[in-house]
């Protein structure tokens, strides 16, 4: 049987071999991570600053593109540089108000957009919704930095189940 140590030695040895043993695994990992260069998409070191690439011209085709997710607002088909939207103006009603959509032959902005905080309709877009490049952007025909394995909910949906989305 082990005797208990009065003195509380013991257990300050194993402590102090505790830490050492912390304090040379940090060196060690230190040692070893900063040999490595870090990985990164910005294709230069963290203390400087590269140059941004050129944007493209956006997509102009004025075609509608399909979404990925329920409730996802729509891309914008279009360029919008140029485009005054702000407390005064909001350029993209010229053309997609419910007074603008017969002549410009544009979809109209959902009735959503209509509903106040309070659940109201109003007859005007609700400032909530008013900033329409919150939410809506304009797509670039761009090579994808990174890989994508997303999924559609409705492929998802015909792979699990019957072949009819059921």
């Amino acid at each position: 049987m082990r005797r208990q140590d009065p003195s509380g030695i013991r257990p300050l040895k194993q402590l102090a071999v505790a830490l050492a043993a912390l304090i040379l695994g940090a060196v060690w990992w230190t040692a070893a991570w900063s040999a490595e260069p870090l990985a990164t998409l910005r294709g230069a070191e963290i203390d400087q600053e590269p140059a941004p690439p050129m944007l493209s011209n956006p997509s102009n085709n004025d075609l509608r593109r399909g979404r990925s997710y329920p409730e996802q607002p729509p891309t914008i088909p279009h360029q919008i540089r140029n485009y005054q939207v702000d407390l005064n103006t909001n350029k993209c009603m010229t053309c997609h108000s419910r007074t603008a959509i017969e002549e410009t032959q544009a979809p109209m902005v959902s009735v959503t957009h209509f509903v106040d905080r309070e659940g109201q309709v109003r007859a005007f877009i609700s400032p909530r919704r008013y900033f329409c490049d919150q939410c809506h952007v304009t797509q670039h025909e761009a090579r994808p930095l990174v890989g994508n394995t997303f999924i559609d909910v409705d492929k998802l949906l015909l792979d699990l189940g019957d072949g009819k989305g059921n």
